[in-house]
């Protein structure tokens, strides 16, 4: 884990001669693409870090990153993700690598778009943006390419970008996952299903959400699902009345055995069917490993959660941001997250640093 590496040694997992990692490792000379791609690949495996070259490199530069996430309370998903970003922060504390914190409401496109002015004034040096609205976040990326300012995509993938790397899930397999899980519990001739969904502003739904359930219907359909997918839209803050809402979908519909949301907010409907005494056999599958999921994970009212580690996510996007700006290397275009599907009986086990 801590082994030094020397210029002979990287040259010999390369396949390349001292001379090619010496020109790269101190930016003398040319040498061609195929060098250079086989070098920055050993670079990236033995996580290797020239310390004296970029501590004398960050003395000379204050580099700002700005991370643009949803607001959240103690516990909830961007929380974890948040404390990814502070472990990384106080790593790289040594290098002048200061982050400011943008946030946004996730059910409002508008409280997004309102802050891309601010973002292209803030004189920041690399941005982490969570693609909840992809329109917007479009928009904010081409801003940022005019400006030359590079930018870190977590939460879901986002094509038509010139970010410099992305961290999260792959949606669409994720989504399929749960299509799978929700057929292994259910009669696919005669048992309906219903998705949750939650109502946003500005007409735009979450990215990652839509991606998710496109898989999970492609899924039901490869395997000749017979029965109805319902939707019920549901208020993510407490403006609504979220109860009246679901007494009435349910009271009507009594052949649904089986439900998804594609967020992290299933814990509501476990309070729901816990409140209303709805605990029957009805099959909820959600997303993340919330302390309130886990909860009704443990009880059986959730009978899988699908999780993607927001804390690695946090300390990988802050961390391809230094290695691109201090270090001058880059991370690979796109990288995946594990999709961890978590039971009552391996909840306990479960660390999302892993």
């Amino acid at each position: 884990m801590n082994k030094t590496y020397r210029i002979k040694d990287i040259a010999r997992l390369s396949g390349v001669s001292t001379g090619t990692v010496d020109r790269i490792l101190h930016k003398r000379g040319k040498v061609s693409f195929e060098a250079q791609a086989k070098v920055e690949k050993v670079l990236r495996e033995i996580n290797y870090q020239p310390n004296l070259i970029a501590r004398s490199l960050a003395l000379k530069k204050n580099y700002k990153i700005i991370t643009v996430t949803p607001s959240f309370a103690e516990g909830e998903y961007w929380a974890k993700f948040s404390e990814g970003i502070d472990k990384t922060r106080q790593e790289l504390f040594s290098y002048n690598i200061m982050v400011e914190r943008f946030y946004f409401n996730q059910y409002d496109k508008d409280s997004f778009d309102a802050l891309i002015p601010q973002i292209e004034e803030s004189g920041c040096q690399g941005v982490v943006i969570a693609t909840l609205f992809q329109e917007s976040v479009i928009n904010l990326a081409t801003r940022l390419d005019r400006l030359g300012i590079p930018y870190v995509l977590v939460d879901a993938y986002i094509e038509n970008t010139h970010c410099i790397t992305y961290y999260g899930t792959h949606s669409y397999d994720s989504g399929y996952i749960a299509g799978r899980l929700v057929m292994k519990q259910i009669n696919k001739e005669e048992d309906d299903i219903v998705v949750f969904r939650f109502i946003r502003k500005g007409n735009q739904g979450s990215t990652q959400v839509a991606k998710r359930e496109e898989g999970f219907r492609a899924y039901l359909s490869e395997q000749g699902y017979q029965g109805m997918i319902h939707t019920v839209r549901l208020y993510g803050e407490k403006e609504g009345d979220n109860k009246e809402r679901l007494d009435a979908f349910f009271n009507k519909n009594q052949q649904v055995k089986a439900g998804i949301i594609f967020n992290s907010r299933a814990c509501l409907l476990g309070e729901y069917f816990e409140e209303s005494g709805r605990t029957g056999h009805f099959k909820l599958i959600g997303y993340d490993v919330l302390d309130a999921n886990i909860k009704y994970l443990k009880s059986g009212l959730i009978t899988h959660l699908i999780a993607q580690r927001p804390e690695v996510q946090g300390v990988n996007s802050l961390k391809a941001l230094f290695r691109y700006l201090v270090l001058d290397m880059k991370d690979e275009p796109v990288n995946y997250m594990p999709i961890d599907v978590l039971i009552k009986e391996n909840i306990t086990y479960y660390n999302n640093y892993i």
